[in-house]
């Protein structure tokens, strides 16, 4: 097996091995992007190897919550590892979400490793026009 040396990532795996894998109470980070698309707010989590239904989101009040756990691949009796750099266990992360946001039409797609949270703008957020109103007179304010 031809393999090629990166000290950074033995740097990565060696401290994966010390922390070990992510735990319920202590998960790992999970990476993301995060960006506006004309009306909504895309967030784009990799989860490479996690199953859709080992995916959990959790929207509360402006907080939102993915946690998803990478499980090991069953394999036979007479399989030996040889190399395992990918984490397997729980990954979690957190998001405030402003207020100016739709919480409730949230919508999930999750494909080829990757769930992507659309997140529509809420309409009071939209810029808007005011009219103005002509040849109302002036009114006088007493006290």
């Amino acid at each position: 097996m031809l393999m090629r040396t990166d000290p950074f990532r033995e740097l990565d795996r060696l401290a994966q091995q010390l922390m070990g894998p992510g735990t319920w109470s202590k998960p790992s980070a999970m990476p993301m992007d995060a960006y506006r698309e004309g009306d909504e707010y895309v967030v784009a989590f990799d989860l490479p190897g996690v199953s859709a239904d080992a995916i959990d989101i959790d929207v509360e009040r402006n907080m939102l919550t993915v946690k998803a756990e990478r499980r090991p691949v069953v394999k036979a009796d007479d399989v030996q590892m040889e190399l395992s750099e990918r984490p397997l266990g729980i990954f979690s992360r957190q998001i405030v979400l402003a207020d100016t946001l739709d919480t409730e039409h949230i919508k999930a797609d999750y494909d080829a490793g990757v769930l992507t949270l659309r997140i529509p703008i809420a309409e009071r957020a939209k810029p808007r026009k005011i009219s103005i109103g002509v040849g109302t007179g002036h009114k006088e304010i007493s006290g």
